[in-house]
């Protein structure tokens, strides 16, 4: 038996505000590593493909955070 509700959770921003550049990014994203990723419906892309934009979003946000993290000065002890 499926649930609906917890379906859609899983497509909710922690951060609502962000929803927008979320979205941008994800076309940069594609764009990028040359997935046809276009506005609305993507049934036509592979699950691979859809995947690899999912994981190269994440790997670069990670990337991000890494680098603001070692720009932060280390408290002293």
């Amino acid at each position: 038996m499926t649930n609906n509700s917890s379906t859609n959770s899983n497509n909710k921003t922690a951060v609502p505000q962000a929803r927008e550049a979320l979205n941008q990014f994800k076309y940069e994203v594609a764009n990028e590593i040359g997935v046809p990723l276009k506005q609305g419906y993507n049934g036509d892309l592979t699950s691979a493909q859809a995947g690899y934009v999912g994981g190269y979003m994440v790997k670069k946000m990670i990337e991000a955070q890494e680098r603001a993290m070692a720009n932060q000065s280390s408290p002293m002890m």
